[in-house]
């Protein structure tokens, strides 16, 4: 065990404060990060059905935490999160698929189009579930 312990010849990956961070970059943190998020929409969905099975006290309580104001704040960034995984969804399977899309302009452009998507498409769901 002397030595420095490091036998492989290879070089080691970069660190993160190697690379120069990027849209791209950000995207795929996003996608990993959306992806737990939509697991914790998966439970609040389960709470929501189970609590209109329970009856209506239940279902009250629910309701309660939906329509306050942290409840709409985790809802929002719920639909963003939905909306976010569909786009890089459709972005790697075009990725997949006739492989178009990997210059790292291209990818980049990708990538804001994604975030813009998300934000756009969830204010916009939410300014027509408000009207109605």
């Amino acid at each position: 065990m002397a030595g420095s312990g490091w036998t492989d010849r290879r070089p080691m990956s970069p660190h993160l404060q190697t690379w120069r961070w990027h849209a791209t970059m950000y995207g795929s943190i996003f996608h990993r990060v959306t992806g737990v998020g939509l697991y914790g929409g998966a439970v609040l969905i389960a709470v929501w059905m189970i609590a209109l099975a329970s009856g209506p006290e239940a279902y009250a309580v629910v309701e309660g935490v939906i329509l306050s104001l942290p409840g709409q704040l985790v809802l929002f960034l719920w639909s963003m999160a939905v909306l976010y995984h569909l786009a890089n969804g459709v972005r790697h399977l075009i990725w997949d698929g006739p492989m178009l899309g990997f210059s790292p302009a291209i990818a980049s452009l990708w990538s804001i189009f994604n975030f813009a998507f998300a934000l756009l498409g969830s204010a916009m769901i939410w300014s027509l579930a408000s009207l109605g």
